[in-house]
């Protein structure tokens, strides 16, 4: 595992043909919120992020194609936590906190509930965690506005501010085009092309601050930020774009100076996304 471990969390892929499936299961007491601001999401559990919701900790992060199907996934990833006793306690025993967010790919017949599983082991097996054309990054593409498949994947950066760090995940499979730093965009879009439900940006933060839930909700803004630096167009009406921020609350850190370096970090990561290809 990379970047650096992970910051403890487990993270494992289940790659298929076409398709495929990433798990990140954060240390036990992390807290997590999340936003999303594209206009066609796929996602499980977004509700209970919000700030406002009884529930603080996340139990793991799942990250899939096959767009509604593939939200299934997080059915395998449920149980098998649910096995190894983690999960928000009831009398009736744990119930795990699994999120998911899905992109729109080829592999919509995939097993995902399965996948899911299978990608939990991987997680937990310590095998490395590769980036690229790998797990829910399998099947992404970009470029669709200017009715091209452009690679997209899966992407992964680290950075720092004081004692904190913050390391974000993201899946590129956009609508628009990763751009470089500059911000320069020379293309010419087509704009009969919409592609409406096959596009989306999905991303998580993870960081070792100290933070309760509304600054986890706010650190998912500033993924999105973070989005619009290195995606153009971004958060389209055909883009599913969301991020989910993750806290476990090991450090003490500024607020606003780590959203700022939790920007710099996501934009780095989907540029990294695509720097494979």
């Amino acid at each position: 595992m990379t970047t650096p471990q992970l910051l403890s969390a487990y993270a494992g892929h289940w790659t298929g043909d076409g398709t495929g499936v990433t798990v990140i299961v954060p240390p036990a007491g992390t807290v997590g919120s999340g936003e999303v601001r594209g206009g066609a999401p796929a996602t499980r559990e977004f509700e209970l992020l919000a700030p406002t919701r009884l529930v603080n900790e996340v139990s793991a992060v799942v990250l899939s194609g096959g767009s509604a199907f593939g939200l299934a996934a997080g059915d395998g990833v449920m149980r098998g936590l649910r096995e190894r006793g983690v999960g928000f306690e009831t009398p009736l025993g744990p119930v795990p906190i699994v999120v998911g967010m899905s992109i729109f790919d080829a592999g919509m017949a995939a097993p995902f509930g399965d996948a899911g599983a299978a990608a939990l082991a991987a997680a937990f097996s310590g095998e490395p965690f590769a980036t690229g054309a790998v797990g829910a990054g399998t099947g992404a593409t970009t470029g669709k506005w200017r009715s091209r498949l452009d690679p997209g994947g899966l992407g992964v950066a680290f950075g720092t501010v004081g004692d904190a760090s913050v390391v974000a995940v993201v899946v590129v499979n956009a609508w628009g085009d990763v751009i470089a730093p500059s911000g320069e965009q020379v293309l010419v879009p087509d704009l009969s092309v919409k592609s409406p439900f096959m596009n989306t940006t999905v991303g998580v933060l993870l960081t070792d601050a100290r933070l309760d839930k509304s600054d986890c909700f706010l650190l998912a803004q500033s993924g999105h930020t973070g989005y619009a630096r290195a995606i153009h167009p971004a958060h389209s009406r055909y883009d599913g774009d969301a991020v989910v921020a993750l806290a476990t609350g090991a450090v003490d850190a500024d607020l606003d100076l780590l959203r700022a370096t939790a920007t710099t970090t996501m934009a780095s990561a989907i540029r990294n996304a695509v720097s494979h290809a």
